[in-house]
């Protein structure tokens, strides 16, 4: 009896717990019951009176019933449970299917990443080894790929050469020739695709313990290279999966690789440029270094053509100078002869404006010093040829001219030249002491003029005798030597029939020696001694001989 109330018990239990698992089954109706009549059980066992029976009867009543109408109602209600299961069913492969796509996407979103990095590494490199070296372990790597090579064209011949590998697999070297199927079908596309894994292209070595590798699916695709001599070229990039992989070639992958040959082909193309500016600033460089070079070596030359002619002028300056000192000495010596009036001037041809210069070129270096303008003025009428006694001329002016410099602290000194008329003598002449038109003759002025301390005018006209001193310290033929200069000028000017006097307006105004002398014309078309073809020393024309003329 005590075993039949522990029954009792547990299935009433039992009973009660089946609507927590069955909500909403037919209202729980019939489940109720049963527990309830279950339940009513437990005090029937001891003794009860009849209201108990009579609550016991309706109960089990109840529960007969109930259960004769849940046992028709399940016919219907089976076909829903069976559906519930199918949609479960469902719900769990559907759920499966999102997770499987869930992965998919985030290994994609990987990938993508990775090539998002691979893109700028390549792009960050400027050296061609460097971007399809990067380009090719960044596919290898992102895509878990077998292979990975490059077959790049020759220029010498129609086939493809494999120049980069990363796995090593393959011969670096092989050539396959461009007529291949799937070498053209490589290049007439514009994106990355398939080919078979029996192509040329696919051939690598077999790897030791595998056996014979055949790779179950192999991609290709197209890389433009810079342009070689004048036309477009491609290289081809071919990408092989593991042999022991599920991996398939899926058209979001090979639009990544086409993505990544794109930038390949972009960063060899700025690469290739700035190889060749890289080149051309190399080439310039050298340029600029050989154009330097031949500057210096220009300026060397220069410079030594200068040292030559600096030293040659001095060496002229010096023949010349001893030249004058030895004419002076000469003519210091000869004085005596001068008084006698036996001297004899020379009469060469020579170079007048030559001559000048000359003068200019002597006295400028002494004038550079005391930082006086020498200036020569030479008028458009002076013959370029003269016949005269060229030394003596050069004395005279060479000793007013160096007067000027002399007695000159500051400002300038000027000579000038120019054919003189008859009426510019200062001392009047017999007519018929000038020369007539036509005669063959002219005469030349000279006037040399400084800005230097000047002459008194009561001095003026003892400055020209011999030993003559200026007392105010400022005469021409003050400050040393003999006194000598312009007397000897004098003479020598009036030796070429001509004259010589100073002029200035008084201490410190400055000072202008001037004189005239008679000098013959030379026209070398008609001189006895000229021949054309000749070549005439520096300074003097052709066939120009020395005479002496006693004037």
């Amino acid at each position: 009896m005590k075993y039949q109330y522990i029954s009792d018990f547990f299935i009433a239990l039992a009973y009660f717990s089946i609507p927590l698992e069955l909500i909403y089954f037919v209202k729980n109706a019939f489940i109720v019951l049963c527990g309830a009549t279950h339940l009513i059980n437990l005090w029937t066992v001891t003794p009860h009176s009849e209201t108990l029976a009579r609550v016991m009867t309706v109960a089990k009543v109840s529960t007969a019933f109930i259960s004769c109408a849940t046992a028709l109602l399940l016919v219907h209600i089976i076909p829903e449970l069976l559906s519930v299961k199918m949609r479960e069913l469902l719900l769990k492969m559907k759920a499966e299917e999102l997770d499987r796509l869930m992965r998919i996407i985030q290994v994609r979103e990987e990938k993508e990443r990775h090539f998002r990095i691979l893109n700028q590494e390549v792009r960050a490199s400027l050296d061609s080894h460097t971007i399809v070296t990067t380009a090719m372990i960044g596919l290898v790597n992102t895509l878990g790929l077998e292979e990975c090579a490059l077959w790049t064209p020759s220029p010498a011949s129609s086939e493809l050469h494999l120049s980069h590998t990363v796995c090593h697999h393959s011969m670096v070297g092989s050539a396959v020739p461009l007529n291949l199927p799937a070498l053209d079908n490589v290049l007439s596309s514009n994106r990355a695709t398939k080919i078979p894994h029996t192509s040329p292209l696919a051939r690598i070595r077999p790897v030791p313990g595998r056996g014979r590798y055949v790779p179950p699916e192999v991609a290709a695709v197209k890389v433009h290279l810079p342009m070689l001599a004048g036309r477009r070229s491609y290289a081809v990039m071919v990408l092989m999966l593991p042999p022991d992989s599920a991996m398939k070639w899926r058209d979001h992958d090979l639009e990544l690789v086409q993505v990544v040959a794109d930038q390949v082909s972009a960063a060899l193309a700025h690469a290739a440029v700035l190889e060749e500016s890289m080149r051309v600033r190399d080439q310039l460089m050298e340029q600029n270094l050989a154009l330097d070079l031949s500057r210096r070596e220009a300026e060397r030359a220069i410079g030594a053509r200068n040292n030559f002619l600096a030293h040659r002028m001095v060496i002229e300056t010096v023949l010349k100078s001893s030249s004058l000192m030895a004419t002076l000495l000469h003519d210091a010596l000869d004085t005596a002869r001068l008084e006698d009036g036996n001297l004899l001037l020379e009469a060469d041809v020579f170079n007048l404006p030559s001559l000048f210069r000359e003068v200019i070129g002597l006295i400028k270096p002494i004038a550079a010093v005391k930082k006086l303008s020498v200036s020569l003025t030479l008028a458009p009428d002076l013959p370029p040829w003269a016949v005269g006694d060229s030394k003596r001329l050069t004395l005279i002016i060479m000793n007013l001219a160096g007067n000027a410099v002399k007695f000159t602290k500051e400002g300038y000194v000027s000579v000038a030249a120019s054919v003189a008329r008859t009426d510019s003598l200062k001392e009047a002449r017999p007519p018929e002491s000038f020369p007539r038109s036509g005669d063959g003759n002219f005469y030349l002025r000279v006037q040399v003029k400084d800005s230097g301390c000047g002459i008194s005018p009561q001095e003026l006209p003892h400055l020209f005798k011999k030993f003559a001193h200026s007392h105010t310290g400022a005469g021409r033929n003050s400050g040393g030597g003999g006194g000598l200069g312009l007397a000897l000028c004098k003479r020598f000017v009036n030796l070429m029939g001509g004259q010589i006097w100073l002029e200035s307006e008084g201490l410190r105004k400055g000072c202008t020696a001037v004189f005239v002398v008679k000098l013959g014309l030379c026209d070398n078309d008609n001189h006895p001694s000229f021949r054309k073809g000749s070549v005439a020393p520096p300074g003097r024309p052709p066939g120009g001989r020395r005479r002496h003329l006693p004037f």
